[in-house]
């Protein structure tokens, strides 16, 4: 009679696949990240689509995204001084990940299983 092995257990992480968790992982980043896959949005146009984040979060995490090279921040001398968010092609190489993410909560996300999302200040 042939046993069964035991299932490998994985003992350690990659650190590149760890950091890109700690990335994406962060509350609000993913949304932010999938958001600016549809183009360059200034503040206040990524804070309507992203509205359950303060200011001072989304500022904390466009910031964050920026010194992580997926983000980056572009002054336009206009009559107005505008400030736009785009992703840069760090950036954009992750829209994949975010249409499987989609993906996956079409398939296995029920409205019903949604508790209400809460506002972070």
């Amino acid at each position: 009679m042939a046993t069964k092995e035991a299932p490998q257990i994985t003992t350690h992480l990659c650190p590149k696949y760890e950091r890109a968790m700690e990335i994406i992982g962060k509350r609000w980043t993913g949304l932010i990240i999938r958001v600016l896959c549809d183009g360059p949005l200034r503040f206040n146009e990524l804070h309507k689509v992203v509205d359950k984040v303060s200011d001072r979060v989304l500022t904390e995490r466009l910031r964050e995204l920026e010194t992580a090279g997926i983000v980056e921040r572009t002054v336009i001398a206009d009559s107005a001084v505008r400030v736009e968010y785009s992703l840069t092609e760090k950036g954009k190489s992750m829209q994949s990940v975010f249409e499987a993410v989609q993906s996956w909560a079409d398939d296995w996300i029920r409205p019903e299983d949604m508790p209400p999302l809460e506002e972070t200040k």
